[in-house]
């Protein structure tokens, strides 16, 4: 197991190696997606069985993964 950042890890052998909230099954992208979605934070937590810092945490993840991203625009 691979603590990819606070609260979130990476095993091979849990979810084929998606990223999920540490200590759970619960990949980080189902959480950022249900926040997406509009979905509440409070309402998000009590249906995955995390905390509200592990929704956060998965955020936090997913926009460190993002600001690594490079676009080449073209007109």
């Amino acid at each position: 197991m691979v603590e990819l950042s606070l609260g979130i890890t990476v095993d091979p052998s849990v979810r084929f190696g998606k990223p999920v909230i540490k200590g759970t099954r619960v990949p980080a992208d189902t959480l950022v997606a249900r926040v997406a979605s509009g979905m509440n934070i409070k309402d998000i937590a009590e249906e995955y069985g995390v905390t509200e810092k592990d929704i956060f945490n998965a955020l936090h993840y997913a926009a460190m993964r993002l600001s690594e991203e490079q676009v080449w625009a073209t007109a």
